[in-house]
């Protein structure tokens, strides 16, 4: 396989502006062949600028998000990760639902070997909230 067909999926990664998605509904995760399927080892994806809005108050919630996953045929490309974290920015929804949807779609589109979403929230109202889902778990 050459590396023009190996990229042929990835419109996102090719684009000098980027258009950020309104939703995750919007938001596009674009994927690319897994060289070395063959063999198990993790690849982590980590950001501390996840931000979505408490979907009572209105006001904004901060988190780290970490995504580890052993790929199956498949990878995540990261730039359409990076938006397709992004997009949640105006959506209002509880946290668990946030980790919930973020794995969905993520074993969705990768079905990975293995797949731990992470979420780990800022304090509100004092209290810190953490969500985790494994799928040897889930």
């Amino acid at each position: 396989m050459t590396d023009e067909t190996k990229l042929n999926g990835l419109t996102l990664l090719k684009k000098g502006e980027t258009r950020y998605p309104i939703s995750p509904d919007e938001a596009k995760l674009e994927t690319f062949e897994n060289a070395n399927s063959q063999r198990n080892y993790w690849i982590q994806f980590q950001t501390s600028e996840f931000t979505s809005l408490c979907p009572i108050t209105g006001q904004p919630d901060f988190a780290t998000i970490t995504i580890d996953y052993i790929p199956g045929k498949r990878c995540v490309e990261s730039k359409s990760l990076k938006l397709y974290l992004f997009s949640f920015r105006q959506i209002g929804t509880f946290y668990e639902e946030i980790v919930n949807r973020i794995y969905t779609d993520l074993f969705n589109q990768l079905q990975p070997k293995r797949l731990i979403v992470h979420g780990a929230f800022t304090a509100r109202g004092g209290i810190t909230s953490s969500v985790k889902i494994d799928s040897e778990e889930a």
